[in-house]
């Protein structure tokens, strides 16, 4: 991504068919690894995901996550059998998808095949979308009669808006790639062949952006979009970023025509 990436991979261990993280210079990916079942995700998942989570979380060398998957879809999402067995489990889904919004890094969703159910709400939850021609998605909550959780219709709500919201959630109509595009499911759409190089493009203009800036920013747009943001927290934000060597970083580089090399502090 950029020149001081060095070029091998940490993989680290999951049990099989559990969710993985990989970690390659700034960039960590997280992988949905059940493409047989359409990348379901079980109940015991979701503390794994969780975990991953804080591994990103507390690594302070990583400026950006992808969620990825292989197979025909990206996720089906929450193992349907198990919709209404346990709350605790419902709930548990809700708060880690929670967690992947209030990520510091930004996050890109990768979504090489069609997005169901649960898993839309996981790839709200991240910054960007970047989805394939041919793929599409439905939330099928009215035909199960499941009540989606409050959560999730807020993330609904604030990033594709409250008509889109209703449609999708109370007719449980599917929509095709360029519906998801045009209601801003996805916030680009590429060709299947160019998937992986523009989600790699991507990962890397935003690692080598200051991080500090990015991540302060990305946790006041959400906390603008929700409507429940704090100025003062805010402004505070700000002036980190105003004191930061970043900033000086930044503005040398701009007047010496070169790539700056931000350090987060």
């Amino acid at each position: 991504m950029d020149q001081a990436t060095p070029a091998e991979t940490r993989p680290i261990a999951s049990p099989p068919g559990a969710p993985t993280l990989t970690v390659e210079g700034m960039r960590a990916t997280i992988r949905l690894n059940r493409p047989e079942v359409h990348n379901r995700i079980e109940p015991a998942d979701l503390v794994t995901l969780t975990a991953l989570l804080a591994q990103v979380e507390a690594d302070p060398a990583l400026r950006v996550l992808v969620l990825a998957a292989g197979g025909k879809s990206f996720s089906s999402g929450f193992h349907i059998g198990e919709l209404g067995q346990g709350q605790a489990d419902e709930n548990a889904f809700g708060d880690m998808v929670d967690r992947l919004e209030a990520l510091r890094l930004p996050t890109i969703c990768a979504l090489q095949g069609g997005v169901y159910g649960g898993s839309t709400d996981l790839a709200l939850a991240c910054d960007f979308r970047i989805g394939v021609t041919g793929i599409r998605m439905f939330m099928p909550a009215a035909r199960l009669g499941l009540h989606y959780y409050r959560s999730g219709m807020q993330r609904y709500v604030s990033r594709l808006g409250v008509d889109v919201a209703k449609h999708l959630f109370l007719t449980a109509e599917p929509l095709d790639a360029e519906a998801m595009r045009r209601v801003g499911f996805l916030t680009e759409l590429v060709a299947p062949d160019r998937l992986a190089a523009r989600v790699e493009e991507l990962a890397g203009t935003l690692a080598a952006n200051a991080p500090l800036a990015v991540q302060g920013m990305k946790r006041s747009l959400n906390a603008i979009a929700l409507g429940g943001f704090d100025p003062a927290v805010i402004e505070a934000s700000q002036q980190a970023a105003k004191r930061s060597a970043d900033l000086a970083e930044g503005r040398a580089a701009w007047l010496e025509k070169r790539a700056p090399r931000f350090t987060g502090r």
